[in-house]
């Protein structure tokens, strides 16, 4: 009787893997809407403000270390780009906000940063890696997911993000 109770429970958490894992955002697919508060402020930002432009959407914590790579480069691509229409948006996942705000104090950035404490968007977009990057189309559709950083990246992430920018 045990090991047909086993054998059901096993079952039923691969079918509930599964679905976890075919909700998560993909290329393609448009991407799931959010309201969430600046980190500093606490003022409530929708990602559907972004409508009609090409959004690198970043989510990171001030324990990773490729963030640290990321945010100066990712600050000079948004200053580059944001007259054509491109925004960088990050949502942090420190629990304690003070830990992202020193982050910042040490590597200021003048795109919108905000937060996610309980982890509810990370969950939501499957988040498996810090950090991990979606760039959304001026339609609103995830065309590229990003893991982890290095500074070679930013090269063809530039090119991709450009490429979205001259579409109509």
């Amino acid at each position: 009787m045990l090991h047909k109770n086993i054998k059901a429970i096993y079952f039923t958490l691969l079918a509930s893997a599964l679905t976890f894992t075919a909700n998560a955002t993909e290329v393609g697919q448009a991407a799931p809407q959010f309201t969430l508060p600046t980190l500093q402020q606490g003022q409530p930002t929708a990602l559907s403000q972004y409508a009609g432009k090409v959004v690198y959407l970043d989510f990171w914590a001030s324990w990773c270390a490729p963030c640290r790579t990321s945010f100066p480069l990712l600050n000079k691509l948004h200053e580059k780009l944001k007259a054509q229409g491109f925004e960088v948006v990050a949502i942090n996942l420190d629990e304690d906000k003070t830990k992202a705000e020193q982050f910042l104090k040490e590597i200021p950035v003048a795109f919108t940063v905000l937060t996610d404490a309980k982890g509810e968007w990370s969950d939501k977009f499957v988040v498996e890696s810090m950090p991990t990057s979606f760039i959304i189309d001026k339609q609103g559709v995830v065309q590229n997911i990003h893991h982890g950083f290095t500074a070679s990246d930013i090269g063809e992430l530039e090119k991709k993000i450009t490429e979205l920018l001259a579409k109509k």
